[in-house]
């Protein structure tokens, strides 16, 4: 494919997020909560990272759609974690931020490289 997944700005932050979200959840006592999210987390930049190395636009786009469906997990985790006081509100609102801005770009990076598919 292009350049490289370390030239995309949505893979670092998608990067950074995995991380926070590693951080953040290891006071969570719910385990399973606590995996699923850390698995949903590194979902998003493991998929940027292997649709890009990918040999075909089609290829790449797919896995972008599989990283955007693992975001959407995250966050529906992160709401539900707030919503059972499972994690404040103050860490749960930035880490919701940042997916957002994720979701956004992985939006338009699906958009530029699907006419070629």
């Amino acid at each position: 494919m292009g350049t490289g997944f370390h030239d995309l700005r949505v893979w670092h932050e998608a990067k950074a997020l995995a991380v926070s979200v590693y951080r953040a959840t290891e006071p969570l006592r719910d385990y399973g909560l606590r995996e699923q999210m850390r698995r949903a987390a590194v979902s998003v930049p493991s998929n940027i990272a292997e649709g890009d190395e990918r040999d075909t636009d089609k290829d790449c786009v797919r896995h972008l759609y599989i990283a955007k469906g693992s975001l959407a997990e995250l966050r529906t985790q992160l709401e539900i974690a707030s919503a059972v006081g499972a994690l404040p509100d103050a860490t749960v609102k930035p880490l919701l931020e940042s997916s957002v801005s994720i979701a956004r770009q992985l939006g338009a990076l699906i958009k530029a490289r699907s006419p070629r598919v």
